[in-house]
């Protein structure tokens, strides 16, 4: 991708999807399952906590100073 793009909204699926809007109006899905294991992302797989996404600054958060980058998100979601 060349142009960053920021996500304008993000909602939580079951089985650790995320629905994603893109500002270009783009509507993808990431799978988080992949990042699980990883620090800091460990913390997600409680659903309750990842249940708890947000869009700041462009991306999705989570409470404890959690992030994926924009790029990271359309780069590998998928369409739609």
């Amino acid at each position: 991708m060349n142009t960053l793009l920021d996500v304008t909204l993000v909602k939580p699926l079951p089985d650790h999807w995320l629905a994603l809007s893109f500002e270009n109006g783009e509507q993808r899905l990431f799978d988080v399952k992949p990042l699980l294991h990883k620090k800091p992302f460990t913390a997600l797989e409680q659903a309750h906590v990842f249940a708890q996404a947000y869009v700041f600054a462009g991306t999705v958060n989570w409470p404890g100073q959690i992030d994926i980058s924009p790029e990271t998100l359309y780069d590998q979601s998928v369409p739609a």
